[in-house]
């Protein structure tokens, strides 16, 4: 991306991913990569996203450090570390378009049903078990279709989990996810230093879009970031349809 018009796509695409993942806590390469796969091939365009939302994720972890649930959220992150290789190992030896699309159907399905249905009166309680196998769940699609944080939030939706507890158990959880998956291509050899170049190019649109992100995030009540988190839903697992 070396000419002015590509390093503008480069900013917008980043900056816009930053601006929802900062406010909503994941969808990153759900939003980015609408233009980044686009103007890069996928060998770039993916481990880019993978870093930018690293980064994302990181500055939300730390504006958020005493919202975060790290007992909850780490036993996400055991059941999704195992669900990763998992799927790195399917993207090498079978057709992954199918289960991408069929994914992407149940999510907005879900996201579309929900937007409807009444809020939850009542918090449900979470079970240790199931949440590991919801981790599994968010691993393993997240090595599909780069999206690890849809089950665990749907999983939080469901039982009703509010915006700042939410947020501090989702987003540890896609962090752990994306650095073991940026750590398996690093194993792989599957990063080239040009992924190094438009991440240093793209920080400073990175930075700014996240704190805006943020900013809103502090701003808006529980019943609106719901509505916007399943609206992401939907427009998310449409775009894996499409």
């Amino acid at each position: 991306m070396g000419d002015i018009a590509s390093f503008r796509l480069l900013s917008i695409a980043v900056f816009c991913g930053a601006f929802v993942s900062g406010l909503a806590g994941f969808a990153f390469s759900a939003v980015a990569g609408a233009i980044l796969l686009h103007v890069l091939p996928p060998l770039e365009a993916v481990p880019l996203m993978m870093a930018c939302s690293i980064t994302v994720q990181a500055t939300g972890l730390w504006a958020l450090r005493k919202s975060i649930r790290w007992k909850q959220s780490s036993v996400l992150v055991v059941g999704g570390l195992l669900g990763v290789p998992i799927a790195v190992w399917l993207l090498q030896v079978a057709d992954a378009r199918i289960f991408r699309e069929s994914f992407g159907l149940a999510v907005a399905c879900y996201a579309a049903y929900t937007l409807f249905r009444p809020v939850l009166s009542q918090r449900l309680q979470m079970n240790a078990g199931r949440n590991a196998l919801v981790g599994f769940g968010g691993g393993f699609v997240g090595g599909l279709t780069a999206m690890p944080g849809a089950i665990p939030t749907i999983w939080c939706d469901i039982h009703g989990v509010p915006k700042t507890e939410q947020r501090g158990m989702v987003q540890p959880f896609i962090a752990a996810m994306q650095i073991f998956a940026l750590v398996l291509m690093l194993i792989r050899r599957d990063l080239s230093t040009k992924v190094l170049v438009d991440f240093a190019a793209s920080i400073l649109a990175l930075l700014a879009g996240t704190a805006l992100g943020i900013f809103a995030f502090r701003w808006v009540n529980d019943a609106l970031f719901r509505r916007i988190i399943l609206s992401i839903l939907l427009v998310s697992g449409l775009m894996l349809v499409l």
